[in-house]
């Protein structure tokens, strides 16, 4: 039997990779889920995490935990974000090590690599350059928990990974109205929009820069398949102080092409506006994914399918809400 501790179960990510190992459990794989909500275990307590960890003995680790949001919320909260961040990965990390645990995957974001990076950007990019400012802080903590993974594997000799996905989109998005990230919170204000029948939409910024988008179910299979990898075949394809692996689709889309392909999924047909007085944020960020792609992994749920169905998902929660009021 081996025990898997998933670290943020409740998260978009964490809920996706949880659902893929029930499956493998009810297909006769011997795995047992170990999950705690935040009431229940604190991951930024250091003796919470600690005890937590003596009392379970996890064999894998899998840290799919973070305080995640979009360009206004790192903005506004950027003490919080670096704080948080830094206390869940040492903490976790740690006391992993502490128990025993000998693997651990982390799941960091691609807000690591330098603001002026080269595209599509590569793993050896990370840190040759200046970050980008609005979301410094988290970016700082990512790499943070990349660097923690790789010193305990040199000094203790533990097997401790990293993937860095894309922008990840999907069921269980967050879809706040100012803390949601750039494709929830399209869908949200065009769906909204459309319901209102408003005659235009603004979005932020100039519309230009380019994003990649990862839908979670995507993103869940990448993890495991990494997780899975054996420690030969990841130890060839990457390197002790250079051993993230980029998750991504490959493919990226400019902003206002992004928020046309969410309106027509919506049902919108008024006018889509941008208002460049808002901040773009880095112009370009598009994953090199050729290590992933070599070891044998690449994404299989197009854009516009995965919208679709995110927009499904996102329409029966707002009808559960309403038949539980």
């Amino acid at each position: 039997m081996t025990k898997i501790y998933i670290a943020g179960h409740r998260g978009m990510v964490g809920t996706a990779i949880k659902r893929r190992l029930e499956t493998r459990r009810a297909d006769g794989e011997a795995l047992e889920l170990i999950t705690a909500t935040h009431a229940e275990l604190d991951l930024t307590d250091q003796v919470q995490v600690r005890d937590f960890m003596n009392a379970n003995k996890p064999d894998i680790v899998i840290l799919a935990a973070a305080k995640v949001g979009g360009i206004h919320a790192n903005n506004t909260y950027p003490a919080d974000f670096i704080y948080e961040n830094l206390m869940i990965q040492s903490n976790v990390i740690h006391q992993a090590h502490s128990a025993g645990v000998q693997r651990l995957l982390q799941l960091g974001s691609s807000c690591i690599y330098p603001k002026g990076a080269s595209q599509p950007m590569r793993e050896d990019a990370l840190l040759t350059g200046t970050l980008e400012p609005t979301n410094e802080p988290y970016a700082v903590a990512k790499i943070a928990g990349i660097k923690l993974c790789e010193s305990y594997n040199r000094q203790h000799g533990t097997d401790y990974r990293s993937v860095m996905p894309t922008n990840l989109y999907g069921p269980g998005d967050n879809f706040h109205p100012e803390n949601s990230h750039v494709l929830p919170a399209l869908m949200r204000r065009f769906h909204e929009a459309e319901a209102s029948g408003a005659e235009e939409v603004i979005i932020w910024g100039s519309g230009t820069p380019r994003r990649e988008f990862l839908h979670v179910d995507d993103m869940a299979e990448a993890s495991l398949f990494v997780l899975d990898l054996d420690r030969a075949t990841y130890d060839a394809n990457t390197e002790p102080m250079l051993s993230h692996i980029n998750v991504g689709s490959g493919t990226d889309i400019s902003i206002l092409e992004l928020a046309k392909m969410v309106a027509k999924v919506t049902g919108y047909t008024g006018t889509i506006t941008t208002d460049p007085s808002k901040p773009d944020g880095t112009l370009r960020k598009l994953m090199d994914v050729s290590r992933l792609a070599n070891m044998g992994w690449r994404a299989r749920i197009d854009l516009q399918d995965g919208i679709r169905e995110t927009y499904a998902w996102f329409n029966e929660q707002s009808e559960n809400t309403l038949r539980a009021k």
